[in-house]
């Protein structure tokens, strides 16, 4: 195993353990996590942990696909693992995040919505042998989502502090992001989906 293989696995551990923390009853087991206050801001330790944790694995994102392309160790392997681990780390937290009522529920509904419809369009195109380019509107839309992601868990701190809403503000044009580049993405593989209504 390469690798890029490698810190994508790390990055699925990371994230299952970012999951694992935010849905243990941690009540129920007599734990109690420490908080701290910031300017009336109630700070839970255990967001600040699944914030650098969370930030640790969106790095080590951007690092194993720099690595594998530059060194030609891209493999079928690595293409999967990177999107299973995605997956995991954004939806799953997403999913929690709406769940504990830190996020609106129309959040993930969308992103998630918007990803079973591409990742069903890149395998009928992919079957066909033809590869469609994700838009650097989807790139945006991915930075906006971890970007917002990880002020969610800082709290939204600083801007917290002077009654800026950064972290919603990330979140909305992501989802918008999802959307438009959900649309775009479907255009550019109409033709794979319907070759009979092409001429």
């Amino acid at each position: 195993m390469n690798l890029p293989n490698k810190i994508t696995i790390g990055r699925i551990i990371i994230s299952i353990i970012i999951l694992v923390i935010l849905l243990i009853p941690w009540y129920a087991l007599g734990v109690t996590w420490p908080t701290y206050l910031i300017n009336d801001i109630v700070i839970d330790l255990k967001y600040i942990i699944v914030g650098i944790l969370f930030l640790i694995a969106s790095v080590s994102d951007c690092v194993d696909g720099k690595i594998a392309r530059k060194y030609n160790l891209v493999t079928d392997f690595g293409k999967v693992a990177d999107a299973i681990a995605d997956k995991i780390l954004v939806n799953g937290l997403l999913i929690v995040l709406a769940y504990e009522r830190i996020i609106s529920v129309v959040i993930p509904v969308v992103i998630i919505t918007r990803d079973i419809i591409v990742d069903s369009c890149k395998m009928i195109s992919g079957n066909k042998g033809k590869v469609v380019g994700a838009s650097i509107l989807g790139k945006l839309k991915t930075i906006c989502m971890l970007i917002g992601l990880t002020l969610v868990l800082f709290y939204n701190l600083p801007f917290e502090l002077i009654n800026l809403p950064i972290a919603d503000l990330f979140l909305i044009a992501a989802t918008v992001l999802s959307i438009v580049s959900g649309c775009q993405y479907y255009y550019n593989c109409r033709k794979f989906l319907f070759p009979k209504e092409e001429k």
